[in-house]
């Protein structure tokens, strides 16, 4: 979280971006959760605030959007309601152009909610606390020679990095703890049981895909290191195209709400006034709630049938002179990505 301020819009301008785009690094590079990089509309926007950024992600088991994290340009709204002075290179009294930023642990509900499983957790090799488990497999009087060999691997990849745990644990069947370490999301589980050991070998389990490789024990710390970092790859792009997939163009309302019905974003063509935004998400409500049969949404409802808009995307794509928007048929000024949000 930061609270700064600026002598100029420049440069307060650029410190949000900045903060921005380290937002977009901890969802994408460390979390593998996909983000669009965006600005918040008026309505969106910090009460009172310049404008606001933000990056957003999708939920794709609840097809919803979340805010991931916003970085604002608060303007000099605060600082002139507040008196906040600073004195410039000129000695004369100025108001500064005033940021704040932060993100929270909202991120890892976020990573979660992506990523999980029936069988657990899903964690991504960058974050995962532990992130290779071996389960030493015992039969009758193997346990001495398994668990130390066991031990000696583990020591090997923490030497070069790999943070490993044994699970020598004697009251609990193999089968347990495969289970156990799958629920807590370890991306690899390294299974040694006495006919790998007599054929230098373990036995890998992904908890990704579950795929499973047989490993000679020569090469088992590259291969870790590189198996590590080729889930973390997977798993983003496997995000992405989940997140490509759930997000779909609507260039006339008729096709808006059964999109997102369908578990979509939409990304629209729209005149970016307040009046049409609150429009659309009237309309919404009102005709999810139709098709339900309902009057209106139950007061218990965490989250509501009416879209919003998630932002005003940096990436915008071409639109074509003349386009009009979606629910007003007044020119476009620009693309818009809408979708039902917690």
């Amino acid at each position: 979280e930061g609270h700064t301020a600026h002598a100029t819009l420049e440069a307060a301008a650029e410190e949000v971006l900045d903060v921005l785009d380290v937002y977009r690094r901890v969802y994408e590079d460390l979390l593998c959760v996909p983000v669009v990089k965006g600005k918040k509309t008026e309505v969106e926007k910090f009460a009172g605030g310049y404008y606001t950024t933000t990056v957003e992600a999708f939920i794709p088991g609840t097809a919803r959007g979340i805010q991931g994290a916003t970085s604002h340009n608060l303007g000099q709204n605060f600082g002139k309601m507040f008196k906040i002075e600073y004195e410039d290179e000129k000695g004369n009294k100025a108001i500064p152009w005033q940021n704040s930023w932060g993100m929270t642990t909202r991120t890892i509900g976020v990573m979660v909610m992506i990523h999980s499983d029936n069988q657990g957790l899903v964690l991504p090799p960058r974050v995962a606390p532990v992130q290779v488990v071996i389960v030493p497999v015992i039969y009758k009087d193997s346990a001495d020679t398994l668990i130390a060999k066991a031990n000696e691997l583990c020591t090997k990849l923490k030497a070069a990095g790999v943070r490993c745990e044994v699970d020598s644990r004697s009251n609990y069947t193999a089968g347990w703890k495969y289970n156990h370490w799958e629920q807590k999301g370890v991306p690899i589980r390294l299974e040694l049981g006495p006919k790998d050991f007599a054929n230098d070998q373990v036995r890998m389990v992904r908890r990704f895909d579950n795929s499973k490789e047989d490993v000679p024990l020569a090469v088992l710390t590259p291969k870790m290191i590189l198996e590590l970092e080729l889930i973390q790859h997977g798993m983003l792009k496997r995000a992405k195209a989940e997140h490509s997939q759930r997000t779909t163009t609507v260039m006339k309302w008729e096709e808006f709400v059964p999109a997102l019905d369908a578990g979509c974003m939409c990304l629209t063509p729209f005149c970016n006034e307040v009046e049409w935004e609150e429009a659309a998400k009237k309309r919404s409500q009102e005709e999810k709630l139709a098709a339900m049969g309902e009057e209106e949404e139950d007061e218990r409802t965490a989250v509501s049938s009416a879209a919003k808009t998630l932002c005003i995307p940096f990436d915008q794509p071409e639109l074509p002179a003349g386009t009009l928007c979606f629910i007003s048929g007044k020119p476009a000024e620009c693309w818009v990505l809408w979708g039902r949000s917690y």
